[in-house]
């Protein structure tokens, strides 16, 4: 029994007042996983999604294949699923594969999944919108993290600024959501124009691309940061997955908000 269902269980007993509270505060402080030591090169937070409600990501970049197959590993034999490795080239994937484990690659975004076990439908609702077309690697990125997570996500595509009647025409589908990633190269303007119009948080992702001027990504990135719309919080450049963990908590604690 996984750390969630042994949650639930306790909680059960609980509220039908097989435990104390005392007895049920002691069982879950004992549920705490350790951390999870994988040779001398990893130390692997298995308590992460519990504690976090967001999965642990593997960053490929920099890992010995040998490394990543031995974390991968480690994580399936201790009952993860959906482990997702970003910025995984697609021959090493397909090395990394067997026929044990159900995976699948995201060619567009370098993205693999390993275990995958793709909820069946998420919670809440999380818009992602891209300013161009160019943008779609790290909003793909950014969506299967949330997807995986147990996020409900709509994606708006190539809404940028240098045609804003195209972002005009969507503004009513992206309001409904709880929060919105925002992708965004170049100028970056797009950020900044949606939290002009939206009720709702607005994430900024700048990303690198652009000509000359936008330094791989650095304009963008201080054009968010100098937003003079108030509502726009900005991550790192490219960086899908930081965004897509502050957006699915954010959404995560509004669906909750509703249930209560």
């Amino acid at each position: 029994m996984d750390a969630s269902a042994t949650i639930q269980l306790l909680l059960r007993r609980l509220t039908e007042g097989e435990l104390t509270a005392e007895q049920c505060g002691e069982e879950l402080t004992s549920l705490r996983a350790p951390q999870l030591s994988v040779g001398d090169f990893a130390r692997l937070d298995l308590d992460r999604s519990v504690r976090t409600g967001f999965p642990e990501i593997v960053y490929a970049p920099g890992k010995a294949e040998a490394e990543l197959r031995d974390i991968i590993t480690a994580l399936i034999e201790h009952g993860r699923s959906n482990i997702l490795v970003s910025r995984l080239a697609e021959d090493v994937y397909h090395r990394l594969c067997s026929e044990e484990i159900t995976a699948r690659y995201y060619i567009r975004s370098s993205t693999a999944v390993f275990a995958a076990q793709p909820p069946e439908s998420g919670v809440g609702r999380i818009a992602i919108v891209t300013a161009g077309t160019s943008d779609l690697a790290v909003a793909e990125e950014a969506e299967l993290a949330c997807v995986y997570a147990g996020s409900t996500v709509e994606r708006f595509a190539d809404v940028g600024v240098a045609g804003i009647e195209r972002l005009l025409q969507v503004i009513p589908d992206i309001a409904r959501s709880h929060v919105c990633i925002c992708v965004a190269g170049m100028e970056a303007a797009l950020p900044s124009v949606l939290a002009g119009l939206l009720p709702i948080p607005v994430i900024g992702v700048p990303t690198s691309i652009g000509y000359g001027v936008n330094e791989g990504g650095v304009n963008a990135l201080l054009s968010m940061l100098g937003s003079c719309a108030p509502g726009v919080l900005t991550v790192n450049i490219d960086n899908g997955i930081g965004a897509a963990a502050a957006a699915h908590r954010i959404n995560s604690l509004i669906e909750r908000g509703h249930h209560e």
